[in-house]
């Protein structure tokens, strides 16, 4: 099994492309295999390399879903830590 990771296209340079995976720092992947990609499209990458380009109804389903994961792992964390500093039960 591999992990793609969602990133939005922000600079295209021949095979390279320059990618944002949400925290502003860009990154260069390997894009040749993909074909047409542009700036703002967004991709899925593995390994450096784009295996995707997502079109914009699955983009957005993809974000919402990741967005609700993270606010979950997020709720599960601050409750380990209130249980771990002393706010919770023993």
């Amino acid at each position: 099994m591999c992990l793609g990771v969602p990133a939005e296209v922000r600079e295209v340079r021949g095979d390279v492309l320059l990618v944002d995976f949400g925290d502003g720092v860009l990154r260069e992947v390997y894009g040749a295999s993909i074909g047409d990609v542009r700036p703002g499209d967004i991709v899925i990458v593995h390994a450096g390399v784009v295996i995707e380009v997502l079109k914009e109804d699955r983009a957005e389903e993809l974000v919402s879903a990741l967005q609700e994961f993270i606010e979950d792992l997020e709720g599960k964390a601050q409750s380990l830590w209130e249980y771990y500093t002393g706010g919770g039960a023993r």
